[in-house]
């Protein structure tokens, strides 16, 4: 199985000037979805099918800790195989496995260099 970055998720401290400035500058579509100010970001186009997306608030503000840049998911088909090998070559695990109705298994964890990362086991016919 390849592994391919199959989500990502961009973090804003304003939701809705980030929507706006996406939909503006790459004409990406969004679509709201579970909580308040959170949305799904469809990037695909007439030409190809794109990469799905998620927009939200930060957890944490810019001027503090916050993320800055876009966190990726990487699709995945073993997550206890997957969780191994990170801790295996130098990662941690960071949140261990969740289930996420309808979408599949989530667990982020830490590469060696401090980076947060995440990887999904996707339900059938989602990815």
């Amino acid at each position: 199985m390849a592994y391919n970055v199959s989500h990502f998720a961009i973090h804003a401290d304003d939701v809705e000037r980030a929507r706006r400035f996406y939909e503006a500058v790459f004409g990406w579509q969004f679509e709201a979805w579970g909580p308040p100010g959170f949305y799904r970001i469809h990037t695909d186009g007439p030409d190809g099918p794109g990469i799905e997306g998620a927009l939200h608030g930060r957890q944490e503000p810019l001027a503090g800790t916050g993320m800055r840049g876009f966190e990726c998911t990487i699709a995945i088909d073993d997550p206890g195989r997957i969780k191994a090998l990170v801790v295996e070559h130098g990662g941690e695990i960071e949140f261990d496995e969740m289930d996420i109705a309808t979408v599949g298994t989530l667990f982020g964890f830490r590469d060696t260099e401090g980076n947060s990362v995440q990887a999904m086991r996707y339900e059938p016919g989602h990815v």
